[in-house]
């Protein structure tokens, strides 16, 4: 059984948000626990701002590793020159440093065919030049999906999405992967 943690906790909020909000929190809870709690517990206000410390600490670390807009941007005006045959390639190699069996998908809507831990997982990214993603190639992405019988979808995009075809994407559980996660997955 995987754990999986509620999108709305007080941590699951603050791994979304700056650093600087979780090492403020902490602070404040520092200071507030040293003045209630008498002297020889002092100690004390630390552990009970230690989460938000951890919290803050992890944030900024993928803050810093994060990149830049002007990086995403550069990255995504590189992709956008690729034709499909490299950055289909470069598809396949991303997913594959990511444990993928990869193959390529003959099913319309879908690109890739991922294999890991006995899941299946279709990709799709032929229209990844397209400025804005409407709702009809995530519909072909679920059917495909349907069809095959996987587990999960992928979409990438270097453009953005429409308001309806992130619903849907929600509605279906479709993993939509454009800019920095995007960048991140290729590594440029």
């Amino acid at each position: 059984m995987q754990l999986k943690m509620n999108q709305n906790s007080i941590f699951a909020i603050l791994l979304r948000s700056p650093w600087w909000l979780s090492a403020g929190i902490a602070a404040a809870l520092f200071t507030g626990a040293s003045i209630v709690l008498p002297a020889e517990y002092g100690l004390y206000a630390f552990f009970v701002s230690l989460p938000f410390i951890v919290i803050a600490a992890y944030t900024g670390w993928q803050q810093l590793r994060a990149p830049s807009d002007a990086g995403i941007a550069k990255a995504m005006e590189q992709l956008q020159a690729m034709a499909w045959s490299d950055f289909s390639a470069a598809l396949e190699q991303a997913f594959g440093r990511e444990g993928y069996a990869v193959m390529r998908s003959g099913r319309n809507g879908a690109d890739f065919q991922l294999d890991k831990a006995g899941r299946t997982t279709l990709a799709a990214g032929k229209r990844w030049k397209v400025a804005r993603t409407g709702i009809e190639p995530l519909r072909e992405l679920d059917a495909a999906r349907q069809a095959a019988e996987a587990h999960e979808c992928i979409y990438i995009a270097t453009g953005d999405f429409t308001d309806t075809a992130r619903a849907f994407a929600t509605e279906k559980n479709i993993r939509l992967v454009a800019g920095a996660e995007l960048a991140k997955l290729l590594r440029l």
